[in-house]
């Protein structure tokens, strides 16, 4: 009875999280509800509090975003940029439009709370990826612009849908990015 109850208990969270994902894309911080998210949920709205006491906690959980970077410790050099874009990229493949990914890019650009939720995100999991292959110092200085470039080509790709960057295979993709990262990791 309590693992049912724990599952259930999963799929009553991931539905609210789904729901608030959709709702904060689409309407925005300050005009989304408890009550709509909960709606969408197809739940009651004490349940949204229950599970995560608050809006901005919830909006928090919905930001939540891991880009899966792995540990480049003993990666060589030469090799980082291609472990790095297609480490970067395969996360973002599989979000969904109301995903967390897309959600986070969104609102960044007009709430500072998401905005800085995404910096924090960004130095700390590429500096952690990278630290192992290029010491602490220089992980942190290359990891910033490194994030910045990647970040823009996520944004065209998967937010704006600019052509031909959004039709083209992942493979190919990375091909095209792969000068400017090799570029930041010889100058840092």
């Amino acid at each position: 009875m309590a693992q049912l109850l724990t599952r259930r208990s999963q799929r009553t969270r991931e539905a609210i999280l789904r729901a608030a994902r959709m709702h904060f894309a689409a309407d925005g911080y300050q005009r989304s509800t408890i009550r709509a998210i909960a709606a969408t949920a197809s739940i009651d709205p004490s349940l949204v509090i229950r599970y995560f006491g608050s809006k901005e906690r919830l909006f928090d959980a919905s930001l939540d975003v891991d880009l899966e970077l792995p540990d480049l410790t003993g990666t060589p050099e030469e090799l980082l940029p291609q472990a790095l874009i297609t480490h970067f990229l395969a996360p973002w493949e599989n979000d969904s439009d109301e995903g967390s990914m897309r959600l986070l890019l969104r609102c960044a650009a007009t709430n500072e709370r998401a905005a800085e939720h995404l910096r924090q995100m960004l130095h700390e999991q590429f500096t952690d990826s990278l630290r192992g292959a290029l010491g602490a110092e220089r992980a942190a200085a290359c990891g910033g612009v490194l994030a910045a470039q990647l970040l823009g080509v996520a944004y065209t790709r998967y937010v704006l849908r600019l052509r031909p960057i959004a039709d083209l295979p992942v493979a190919a993709l990375a091909e095209l990015v792969l000068p400017s990262l090799r570029t930041v990791l010889a100058s840092g």
